[in-house]
C-alpha cells in the first residue's frame, strides 16, 4: 500500500484510540476538538478520506464517522503503536503473587490466565508449559488385573503419560519391573526417532511397551501446546459489538477445541504481526473465518528446546493493544523465569 505521511500515520492512530475507547465512529470535528489539533476540521476530513481510499479507514454509514479497517489496525500494530509501561505497583503485586506459588506449576498457569483477563478486561488463554519435542526420562509398570498393566511414563520437562495395556498372557511384577528397568537404562534422554532406531534386541515383550511408549511420544510430539487454562470469556460477551451477534461465542468456542487451538497456536507465528516476540493475530488473517471480528494477542515462554508454552488474550479488534502486548509480554517473561527455576533441570 501507499506509504503515509507523518500526518496521516498520526490522525490514524488517534481515530483507532478514540475508536477503541468509545466504540462508535470517529468524525474529523471531534478529533479535532478532543486533541485541540492545530489544523481544521476540513483538513482531518480530507486526511480520513484519503486513509479511507487507502483502506485504512471505512465510513459504516454516509453521514457516520470512520472506523478502522482490519489493515488499519494491522499497520497500527506493526508501525505505529507505542506499548503502555504496567505501573511498577502493578509489576510488584503480580510478580508477589507470582512468587508464592512458584512450584506449583497448575497453579500459575491458573494465576496467569486470572491476571491477563483482568488486565486486558478480554479473554485469556494459558497452556501449560510442553515439551517440544518428548525425551524419555522414566518409566514405571504396574501389575493391575488379570493381563493389564498401567504404564506411566515420564518425559523431560516433567510431563506424565499414563496407559493402560492389555497382554497377550498375564505377566508378573517382576518381569515387568526388568523391563522399565531395562528400559530406563536404554532410553532415558532419548527422543522418538533415537528409540524407535535403537539397535538392541528386544525380547516380544519389550517390543509391546516400545510400540506403546512410541506412540505416547509421537502423540504427545503432534501437540503443539499442553492442557489450556481459560479466564474472562464474559468479558468479551460484553463488548457492545458483540452484544447482539454470535460472533464473540464463535471465536471462544475455537479456545475449546484443541485441534483447532492447536493449529492457529501453530501458525501464529508465520501468520500473525510480530512486536518484540508478541504476535498479533487480527481478524484471523484471512484464513479462520471464526476468528474474523477478533484478534489475539499471542507469546510464547519457557525454555526453547525443552519446555515451552504459550499465553495470550482474545479480544475484539477495538481492543487497547499497546497495554495488551505490554502486560501478554510481561507475563511471558514471568512464566519464562519460573519454568527455568521449577521445570529445566
Amino acid at each position: 500500500m501507499t506509504e503515509l505521511t507523518e500526518r496521516q500515520r498520526f490522525l490514524l492512530s488517534l481515530v483507532i484510540h478514540e475508536y477503541v475507547r468509545s466504540a462508535a465512529p470517529v468524525g474529523s470535528k471531534h478529533v479535532v476538538d478532543e486533541y485541540s489539533l492545530e489544523m481544521s476540521s476540513a483538513t482531518v476530513r480530507n486526511e480520513m478520506s484519503a486513509l479511507t481510499d487507502l483502506g485504512y479507514l471505512r465510513q459504516p454509514h454516509l453521514s457516520a464517522g470512520r472506523v478502522p479497517t482490519e489493515d488499519g489496525y494491522r499497520l497500527y500494530v506493526s508501525d505505529i503503536v507505542q506499548e503502555t509501561e504496567l505501573p511498577d505497583s502493578t509489576r510488584r503485586t503480580i510478580t508477589h503473587q507470582f512468587y508464592q506459588m512458584r512450584q506449583d506449576v497448575e497453579g500459575w498457569t491458573r494465576l496467569a490466565a486470572s491476571v491477563l483477563a483482568h488486565q486486558s478486561r478480554a479473554a485469556s488463554l494459558v497452556t501449560a508449559p510442553h515439551p517440544e519435542e518428548s525425551r524419555f526420562k522414566h518409566l514405571e509398570l504396574i501389575a493391575a488385573r488379570g493381563r493389564q498393566v498401567l504404564m506411566v511414563l515420564v518425559l523431560m520437562g516433567g510431563e506424565i503419560l499414563q496407559r493402560f495395556i492389555t497382554l497377550a498372557e498375564p505377566v508378573s511384577q517382576e518381569q515387568l519391573s526388568n523391563v522399565a528397568d531395562r528400559f530406563n537404562s536404554l532410553y532415558t534422554g532419548r527422543n522418538f526417532e533415537e528409540m524407535s532406531s535403537n539397535p538392541t534386541p528386544l525380547n516380544s515383550l519389550e517390543q509391546d511397551f516400545q510400540q506403546a511408549i512410541l506412540a505416547e511420544m509421537e502423540q504427545a510430539d503432534s501437540m503443539i501446546s499442553g492442557d489450556v487454562v481459560l479466564d474472562g470469556l464474559t468479558n468479551v460477551l460484553a463488548e457492545p459489538e458483540f452484544s447482539t451477534s454470535g460472533e464473540a461465542r464463535r471465536a471462544l468456542r475455537v479456545l475449546e477445541e484443541k485441534p483447532l487451538l492447536n493449529e492457529i497456536l501453530s501458525k501464529t507465528v508465520l501468520q500473525g504481526h510480530s512486536t518484540g516476540g508478541v504476535q498479533v493475530l487480527i481478524g484471523g488473517e484471512g484464513i479462520y473465518d471464526a476468528l474474523s471480528q477478533v484478534s489475539i494477542v499471542l507469546a510464547r515462554y519457557g525454555t526453547p528446546g525443552l519446555a515451552t508454552g504459550t499465553l495470550g488474550v482474545l479480544g475484539p479488534m477495538r481492543m487497547p493493544y499497546g497495554r495488551t502486548i505490554s502486560i501478554v509480554r510481561f507475563l511471558s517473561g514471568m512464566l519464562s523465569d519460573l519454568v527455568n527455576d521449577t521445570i529445566v533441570e
